[in-house]
């Protein structure tokens, strides 16, 4: 009897895909009679394509959390509260990263398992710190240093800006500030909260690295890695990669956000991934046991982090070898992924998201008033009908 096969659909990182073909080829001598087949998409993709679609073909997908509103709603996925044994999604529950596993919770059932977990964190050349003066700690700092610096080829300050990072970056210097966005349901955020977040990050966005508009996050850590042309960034969601000997050429250290001077220390906006399992898979049984093969303690501190992947599993995060094999990155960002701010996720956001993106990252090449660009975010918010958001 030949075995069962499985195809799945990851992202084009070391993260995202080298990971799931190293825990499908251990999970051969588990379960023989069971192969799985990975396949990637860009990051790009990752956030923007539909997943809906992907389901159509591939038996797992890595998600995103903010898509489970609409799976709830089209029926595209599995609920996994339905496949996985509770004491499973129990070990879950109690081991996420901060809001990791309830991400992924919606309409009352579970989506996907938090195999991969991030959040915006800040990164840093520990190798050029005294060309910056040592690392920020607030933004006053980090704006001071991104000013002193703009003009030089090296240790400059950057940030990923592409739209959605844009968008991201706006949210967690919300978040920074005072007030996490989407508190409300006739605004993203009050007009101080708002003109504050965006006068900041144009400020950051004018003196920061030049390329910085056009990179996602591991676009700019591979300059960072690379050159010397970055010395920090602020806000993007880390990747242990690149704190791991070897992988680059310059190591690159991650620590908790910036805060706001006098404020108290917050997390940035979560991020992370999760494996799901497509409603029109025939081999429902065999991709709910593996899914949660990923997500089980042992692999995701063995084989899926010394893979290249970035766990979503406490122990993981704890656990003194992958803290070592990793300059510490674990250990130096769980408090702030523990305090992450959880984005919405009702039917909807999606495209909310990616729109919002788009006009933050206009705003930042214009000289349009902040209001001007909070009044379209709010009108995008309200008629999107965020009143049934979990």
């Amino acid at each position: 009897m030949s075995p069962v096969e499985l195809r799945g659909i990851s992202w084009d990182h070391p993260r995202g895909h080298d990971c799931m073909v190293a825990t499908a080829e251990t999970y051969m001598t588990v379960q023989p009679d069971v192969r799985v087949v990975w396949e990637t998409r860009s990051l790009q993709d990752f956030a923007d394509f539909p997943v809906q679609k992907l389901a159509e073909t591939y038996d797992l997908l890595v998600i995103d959390h903010p898509f489970v509103g609409f799976a709830a709603a089209d029926g595209c996925l599995l609920p996994l509260d339905e496949h996985i044994d509770a004491a499973v999604l129990g070990d879950q529950a109690a081991n996420s990263v901060g809001p990791s596993h309830r991400s992924y919770i919606y309409g009352g059932h579970q989506w996907a398992l938090a195999t991969d977990a991030a959040g915006h964190v800040s990164a840093y050349r520990p190798d050029l710190l005294d060309e910056i003066g040592g690392l920020p700690h607030t933004w006053e700092d980090v704006l001071t240093v991104a000013e002193a610096r703009r003009n030089q080829e090296r240790a400059r300050i950057g940030n990923p800006l592409i739209p959605i990072d844009s968008l991201m970056s706006f949210y967690s210097i919300c978040a920074a500030v005072g007030e996490p966005p989407y508190a409300e349901q006739e605004r993203v955020v009050n007009r101080s909260t708002g003109r504050q977040a965006l006068s900041m990050l144009k400020a950051l966005q004018r003196a920061s690295h030049p390329a910085s508009p056009s990179l996602n996050p591991p676009r700019m850590l591979d300059v960072m890695s690379t050159t010397d042309e970055i010395a920090f960034i602020p806000l993007l969601f880390g990747y242990s990669n690149y704190a791991r000997p070897g992988f680059r050429p310059s190591l690159v250290r991650f620590t908790g956000v910036p805060i706001v001077d006098g404020g108290d220390s917050q997390g940035g906006i979560l991020g992370g991934a999760g494996v799901a399992i497509s409603a029109t898979t025939k081999h429902p049984a065999e991709a709910a046991a593996y899914t949660a093969y990923v997500a089980s303690p042992d692999v995701q501190r063995g084989v899926y982090f010394t893979a290249g992947g970035q766990p979503g599993h406490r122990t993981a995060w704890n656990d003194e070898a992958v803290n070592a094999a990793s300059s510490d990155f674990f250990r130096d960002t769980l408090a702030a992924l523990d305090r992450a701010y959880l984005r919405p996720r009702y039917l909807g956001f999606m495209e909310v998201q990616e729109r919002s993106g788009e006009l933050v990252h206009d705003w930042l090449a214009g000289e349009a008033p902040a209001d001007d660009l909070l009044d379209q975010l709010d009108d995008l918010y309200r008629k999107s009908d965020p009143a049934g958001k979990e």
